[in-house]
């Protein structure tokens, strides 16, 4: 049986409600990793840096009323996008959502939860343009969101012991 997900939508005003919400379902989708850069609390950093940002927008994905994932992200300051270096010429268009983390607990994966997820979230941005990392070890990751119409552009490691990432675009009015 497919299951039927709730979705809810938070902003800046409610991320300390939703908080550890998302920790506990990055502890649960990360379970396996042990390296550095999964761990809960520089994750919870992440989480409160995100959170912080004017304009974060969040949507939780319940099956009954256990989270089952999440989408998360904020718009990128304007002028400052730095998805355009990767880009010669770079798109006219300059408003770009940072999607920072979609994220499925184990017992959901594999039912088009994620899919549902990322509509759910930037189907209802205003900004022409979406922007992601992907870890480049994660090939199948990085063909799921080309099928949602991103391109890779580049590759960058936002911090020294962070993975490699690949620099994904999307045009979301194209």
């Amino acid at each position: 049986m497919t299951p039927v997900y709730t979705f809810r939508r938070y902003g800046q005003s409610e991320a300390a409600e939703i908080r550890q919400i998302l920790l506990d379902v990055h502890a649960d989708a990360y379970a396996t990793e042990t390296d550095e850069f999964h761990d809960q609390k520089r994750f919870a950093w992440f989480v409160d840096h995100w959170s912080g940002l004017p304009g974060f927008d969040c949507v939780i994905a319940y099956e009954g009323e256990e989270p089952a994932g999440y989408a998360y992200g904020a718009p990128a300051v304007h002028e400052r996008e730095w998805w355009r270096e990767y880009l010669s010429p770079a798109p006219g268009a300059t408003a770009t959502f940072s999607l920072s983390e979609l994220m499925v607990r184990p017992k959901w994966r594999a039912t088009g939860l994620s899919d549902q997820l990322h509509t759910e979230l930037i189907g209802q941005r205003p900004e022409p343009l979406s922007v992601l990392l992907v870890d480049v070890t994660h090939p199948r990751v990085q063909a799921l969101y080309e099928s949602w119409g991103y391109h890779k552009v580049g590759e960058r490691q936002p911090f020294a012991d962070s993975p490699l990432y690949a620099v994904m675009l999307r045009g979301l009015t194209a």
